[in-house]
């Protein structure tokens, strides 16, 4: 069976919500996404500074939803020689992504799980759990389960770093919000037809929540510690403490 294309190098292909990031999607994932996300590398290294205060002896960091492991390289080596043996571990559903991780970033302490990230057996010793536009994609009713696992899962004093697209708080702001972000990809050359071809593909695929909503999903979890470290428009970046 043929596997369907999202997006070439040039073109954005997905059907009415029909999104995924299956086939071919890995190879141009990181070229798309810095192109559709304002900030995106800049927002990794704003992640990767703060990851300093919260690395703990003989722990782990997840990546939820890594995608083609950049972040997880990224951070891998930025502590590699810390005496703390710190381990790197990313986990994400689509295969192909995996893979790809697994061939490009062959390390010993940096490994890669193919994993549904609601079935995924969270262990109990994270100093450091990272999420970057995945929450997103979890259907609403479970997010708020997951949220519960992952701050279970990470020590006292551990960190959870939760970036996502959100939306305005009423419908003027989101309004606001759309148009501004409409014109950014038509900044970075992406054309009307491939901007609403996305928006179509993602209905019922995408369901952002507020930043409110957001916040109170992780202090139900048990957070109390939470702060607004980075803010672009519809983007948002939350450090959030156990």
């Amino acid at each position: 069976m043929k596997k369907k294309k999202i997006f070439t190098k040039h073109k954005i292909l997905a059907k009415n919500s029909d999104w995924s990031f299956m086939g071919n999607v890995y190879k141009h994932f990181d070229e798309h996404i810095n192109k559709s996300v304002p900030l995106y590398n800049l927002t990794h290294q704003l992640y990767l500074n703060i990851s300093d205060f919260f690395l703990q002896q003989d722990s782990k960091i997840l990546d939820i939803g890594c995608s083609t492991g950049s972040f997880l390289k990224k951070i891998y080596d930025r502590h590699l020689n810390n005496s703390r043996k710190v381990k790197f571990i990313g986990i994400d559903n689509v295969e192909q992504m995996i893979n790809y991780c697994k061939k490009k970033y062959n390390k010993k302490n940096i490994k890669f799980f193919l994993s549904d990230v609601l079935k995924y057996k969270f262990l109990k010793k994270y100093c450091l759990i990272s999420s970057f536009y995945t929450i997103q994609f979890i259907t609403p009713k479970l997010r708020q389960n997951l949220i519960n696992k992952i701050y279970k899962s990470l020590n006292w004093g551990g960190a959870f770093f939760m970036v996502e697209k959100v939306r305005g708080p009423d419908a003027r702001f989101q309004d606001i919000l759309n148009q501004i972000y409409t014109e950014y990809k038509i900044s970075q050359g992406f054309s009307e037809i491939e901007i609403l071809n996305k928006a179509r593909s993602l209905k019922g695929i995408l369901e952002p929540f507020t930043s409110k909503a957001n916040i109170d999903m992780l202090k139900r979890a048990g957070f109390s510690d939470i702060t607004t470290v980075f803010k672009y428009g519809c983007f948002e970046g939350f450090l959030a403490i156990k």
